[in-house]
Order: structure tokens, then C-alpha cells, then sequence
């Protein structure tokens, strides 16, 4: 491999590669899109979708949490980055940071 630099032609560090596997990404976009949900459920409340945004993040912490089950088999990191994403999601959905007057 060889990298141009002001017209001198000089061999390249090798690149480090990141090997993703298709099942891990899919995970990852389960994962955005369930925090997703979950944000949907916070900002729906006091609307006329409050019912439905909290059946929707009642399915998103389903999903997330039997990902959670299924992410162990690839490694510890892989668990570890599904139960932040479920905790954050409880976060979300539970949390209320309004100042109360």
C-alpha cells in the first residue's frame, strides 16, 4: 500500500481494521432506534399519544431486554453495550428532570 505525499510515493502504516460483523450492527440499529421509542414515549406525554408512546416503549425494553439475552453469546462487550443502551432507555422513561414550582 502507498501513500502520495507531495508528489513521493511512501509506503503506508498499515490501516488497523475493524472487523463488524452484520449481526452486531443490526444490534446497534435496534438499539438507536428503541432509545428512539423511548424518547418518543417521554416527549408524547400529555398528548393524545401518551397511550401510545408508552406501549411502544413497553415493546422497545421487550426487545432491548431479549437482545440483552442474545448479545451474551458474542461477548461480554456486546452484553455489557446492550444493558447500558436498556438502562439508558429506563432512564428515559422514568426519569423526569422538570423543576417542580
Amino acid at each position: 500500500m502507498w501513500c502520495l505525499s507531495s508528489a513521493i510515493a511512501v509506503p503506508c502504516p498499515v490501516l488497523l481494521s475493524v472487523a463488524l460483523s452484520p449481526v452486531l450492527c443490526t444490534f446497534g440499529a435496534v438499539q438507536l432506534l428503541c432509545v428512539a421509542a423511548a424518547g418518543f414515549s417521554r416527549l408524547a406525554e400529555g398528548t393524545r399519544f401518551e397511550r401510545s408512546g408508552q406501549w411502544l416503549c413497553l415493546a422497545a425494553l421487550a426487545i432491548v431486554g431479549g437482545l440483552c439475552g442474545v448479545a451474551i453469546q458474542f461477548g461480554p462487550d456486546s452484553a455489557a453495550a446492550c444493558a447500558g443502551t436498556l438502562a439508558l432507555m429506563t432512564m428515559i422513561a422514568v426519569a423526569d428532570f422538570s423543576p417542580r414550582s
